[in-house]
C-alpha cells in the first residue's frame, strides 16, 4: 500500500469515514489549512514526513503572517467543507491525528508550539498547562 493510500485509510478509520471520497476530501481541507498556519522549519519538517499527494496540497497553501487560533481553524474547516463547527471538530483530530503516526514526538511538540495554544486536541493530545 503507497504511503500516501495508508494516510488516507487511517483518517478514514479514525473519522469513521463511508468510503475514500469522503476521506480525501477532509485530508485535502485540513492539509490545505494546515499549510497556511504553518511556516518555517516546523513547515519543512512536517512537509517531509508527508507522502507527495499530501505534501502537495500542504506546500501550495501560502502561509498566514501569524497561525489563527483553533477554534478559527474549525470555523474555516467547517465554512470549506459546509459543516457544522461540531463535524469540522471531528474531521480535523481525525486527520491532525493520522498526521502524528507520520511523526515521531518531537516534530508534534514543535507543531504544537508553532500553533496558538488550543490545537493539542485537536492532534489527539492533552492541552496541560504548566502550574506556577
Amino acid at each position: 500500500m503507497t504511503r500516501y493510500r495508508h494516510l488516507l485509510q487511517q483518517v478514514r478509520n479514525l473519522g469513521r469515514y463511508p468510503g475514500d471520497e469522503e476521506a480525501e476530501r477532509v485530508l485535502t481541507a485540513v492539509l490545505a489549512l494546515l499549510g497556511s498556519q504553518l511556516t518555517g522549519d516546523e513547515r519543512c519538517a512536517l512537509a517531509a514526513v508527508l507522502p507527495e499527494r499530501a505534501r502537495a496540497v500542504l506546500a501550495a497553501q501560502i502561509p498566514l503572517p501569524r497561525p489563527v487560533t483553533a477554534p478559527a481553524f474549525v470555523e474555516s474547516l467547517a465554512h470549506t467543507l459546509g459543516t457544522s463547527l461540531t463535524a469540522a471538530r471531528w474531521d480535523a483530530s481525525s486527520v491532525l491525528t493520522a498526521l502524528t503516526t507520520l511523526t515521531d514526538d518531537t516534530l508534534a511538540d514543535r507543531l504544537l508550539a508553532h500553533l496558538p495554544r488550543g490545537y493539542a486536541l485537536l492532534f489527539g493530545r492533552a492541552d496541560l498547562v504548566a502550574v506556577a
